[in-house]
């Protein structure tokens, strides 16, 4: 099993504290220590994914459709309106986010916050999370927010403005629970319904209709 950068260090302290353990004869401290580290092992888990070739929007996060807004504005692109998919990611999802179209990075912001818990509608705009403007290969604009949940806190993100990015590539991940909020453009068609499960990478939330 691939496992996040990440969460290398992780499992691997764990799997030393648990042959400690063993070695020391404190058999119930090494069962517990093994059970902890096969599931940080799993949270951290990286499968490879195809990613579907086309003019659409593909999710950047394992999980459940949790909300689907028609028309709002995220506070990164002023004027703009946009249509919003939230997607809540359980700790049994798989944790690593993925571009969502190919294009340019526009714009990368960090907002602190508070850690309510991520299903919880005020996270989007009350709760720490990072910011991701891009251009896609059309001109189009779009927005997707990692959101800090109650017990995700820390955000990783490997983009920078001016990077070029490929649909579906690795970009970061949220450790232990969290959401991903798209903002997709109102000429996309969203193909998706809230309580639907998604894979990052290899499911199409929208599409471009010509």
């Amino acid at each position: 099993m691939k496992l996040a950068r990440e969460g290398i260090a992780f499992v691997m302290a764990l799997g030393v504290a648990t042959l400690a353990a063993d070695l020391l004869g404190y058999w119930w401290l090494g069962l517990f220590l093994l059970v902890s580290t096969l599931a940080v092992a799993a949270f951290f888990r990286d499968p490879e994914r195809a990613v579907p070739l086309g003019d659409h929007v593909v999710s950047p996060a394992d999980g459940r459709v949790v909300a689907i807004d028609r028309e709002v504005r995220p506070e990164t692109v002023s004027g703009e309106t946009f249509q919003r998919v939230a997607i809540f990611m359980s700790p049994a999802n798989v944790h690593v986010n993925r571009v969502p179209s190919s294009g340019e990075v526009v714009s990368v912001k960090h907002t602190s916050g508070r850690f309510l818990a991520a299903f919880d509608e005020r996270s989007s705009i009350e709760n720490e999370r990072n910011e991701v403007v891009l251009r896609d290969l059309h001109g189009r604009l779009m927005v997707f927010v990692q959101v800090a949940g109650l017990l995700a806190r820390r955000i990783v993100c490997k983009l920078r403005p001016g990077q070029h990015v490929e649909q579906g590539e690795r970009f970061g991940l949220i450790m232990f629970g969290s959401r991903v909020d798209v903002y997709v453009p109102p000429s996309a068609h969203v193909v998706v319904r809230v309580g639907d499960r998604v894979r990052a990478g290899s499911v199409i939330l929208a599409e471009y209709r010509v």
